[in-house]
């Protein structure tokens, strides 16, 4: 069995800077062991552990698809030690990764619904993952929507994919920016929960919203998505609290009873209901 606790070793293979402002680095990664390549089977949602020796461990998100064979990839914000450190690595650098962790997005009980994905700043790295999961598996769900949201042109993710979702026409891409004095700028300017309001499908049975961002984002969309009609069981929210160990055995994460780390970070809004608030 494998020590939960070992990262396996990896080779920084590519390293880009996402942002104008060059606080997020997509790093990625390539096994040094086939073996432990094989045994990195991720879906999309889960996050995992990266390592630096004598520096510490940090949990980030996967931004890579299972689809995607070969590599991992997995974008950084430059807020800590460990995070960095990592700013400051090299390609050919050697680096350790602990994972997969956590569970992951309801794939299965996504398959033949509508899929509204709504994410915010940074966060969006695991949406990104799922984006090119179903894009991989198009036939697999009905409408797929996408709205993401940064503070401005500068600060969003991914931006040469972005462009190629919107251009091959099978997704609806709402991209917005809370503000910019672009004048070439031919997209959404507003927050993310009024772009939601304006852009979002109505609500029914086969329709899921899946949620990621920073709080205040979340916080001020649920309304949104009450007022469209969401049940609060096609609304999945995927949750960061203080996750250290990522196994739920150093309690940093608990909810109640439940560990962010391993019973989540990925939670329908039912389940959210049903345990203890912030105080």
């Amino acid at each position: 069995m494998q020590n939960p606790y070992l990262p396996m070793p990896v080779r920084i293979d590519e390293i880009v800077t996402e942002t104008e402002d060059k606080m997020l680095k997509t790093f990625k990664f390539v096994f040094l062991n086939k073996e432990d390549e094989e045994r990195f089977q991720h879906k999309a949602g889960q996050f995992a552990e990266l390592s630096v020796t004598g520096k510490g461990e940090v949990p980030i998100g996967i931004a890579s698809s299972p689809t995607e064979k070969g590599y991992v990839k997995f974008t950084v914000n430059k807020t800590g030690l460990v995070t960095r450190y990592m700013h400051n690595m090299k390609v050919g650098d050697i680096m350790g990764i602990r994972g997969p962790l956590g569970n992951w997005y309801p794939w299965e009980t996504l398959e033949g619904k509508n899929v509204v994905i709504i994410g915010g700043g940074f966060a969006f790295s695991t949406l990104r993952a799922s984006i090119v999961y179903m894009l991989a598996n198009r036939d697999k769900f009905k409408e797929i929507h996408v709205i993401y949201g940064s503070r401005s042109p500068g600060l969003l993710l991914y931006r040469d994919e972005l462009a190629a979702w919107e251009a091959a026409g099978d997704i609806g891409m709402h991209i917005t920016v809370d503000g910019t004095d672009d004048p070439d700028w031919k997209y959404n300017i507003g927050f993310v929960p009024t772009i939601t309001e304006k852009k979002a499908p109505p609500a029914d049975p086969d329709t899921y919203a899946i949620v990621c961002g920073p709080p205040a984002m979340i916080r001020f969309t649920q309304p949104v998505l009450d007022n469209l009609g969401y049940a609060h069981d096609n609304i999945i929210n995927s949750l960061e609290k203080r996750m250290k160990c990522g196994i739920g055995i150093c309690g940093r994460c608990n909810i109640g009873d439940k560990y962010v780390c391993k019973d989540g970070p990925v939670f329908t809004l039912n389940a959210l209901n049903h345990m203890p608030g912030e105080k």
